[in-house]
């Protein structure tokens, strides 16, 4: 594992030696020629983890999420350990299929500036791309429930509507800022809509 690291460094390193700066090199001649800088850089990234604990992108990006719970984690960060350029997707499927408690920034923003809190986390630094494992135990319900929230997404009736309903069905349960975000079609309001329907609705 460590030889692999190392093989693969010293080519990047020749690599980045052999590349041609200044202005009488060709422009498409300087691109193709960082083309196998990146899919090294991608090789070197997904040789990080061990290959018997992570075989896929998904493995990859789950394992290195649970090593730094409750840290926010940049969007270039799991790109690197993904070594694939459809990582969001990926992050994607971890939450809605697998059940794993991944907030991005966005979601984050939003509901603090509604003047929600985020767990106990402060995720003020957060920028959109950013992502933070807020939970370490797996939901294995989320699958379902996310196959409701599309439903109702999909439904007539405003945002307001559409997450008293979502809660409605899933009464007794946590939901997270992910899913009410989701149900609420990614409208910014969806965090103040929550807090009216509990401050304002009762």
């Amino acid at each position: 594992m460590d030889s692999e690291k190392a093989q693969l460094k010293q080519q990047l390193i020749q690599l980045l030696s052999a590349f041609e700066t200044g202005t009488k090199v060709d422009l498409r001649t300087q691109v193709l020629s960082l083309l196998p800088v990146w899919d090294t850089l991608k090789e070197l990234g997904t040789s990080l983890l061990p290959a018997d604990m992570a075989k896929s992108a998904r493995d990859r990006i789950l394992l290195y999420l649970r090593q730094y719970p409750c840290q926010i984690i940049s969007h270039k960060e799991i790109m690197i350990i993904a070594g694939i350029s459809e990582w969001a997707r990926r992050v994607r499927e971890l939450r809605v299929e697998y059940g794993w408690a991944i907030m991005s920034g966005t979601t984050a923003r939003e509901m603090q500036d509604a003047g929600e809190r985020v767990n106990i986390l402060d995720c003020s630094e957060m920028k959109p791309e950013d992502y933070i494992l807020i939970n370490e135990h797996q939901d294995r319900d989320a699958a379902y429930r996310w196959n409701v929230a599309n439903e109702i997404r999909k439904s007539s009736g405003g945002t307001k509507a559409h997450i008293l309903e979502y809660l409605r069905r899933n009464v007794g349960n946590p939901v997270s800022g992910e899913e009410l975000r989701y149900v609420a079609n990614n409208t910014t309001e969806w965090a103040r809509r929550v807090r009216e329907l509990r401050t304002e609705y009762g």
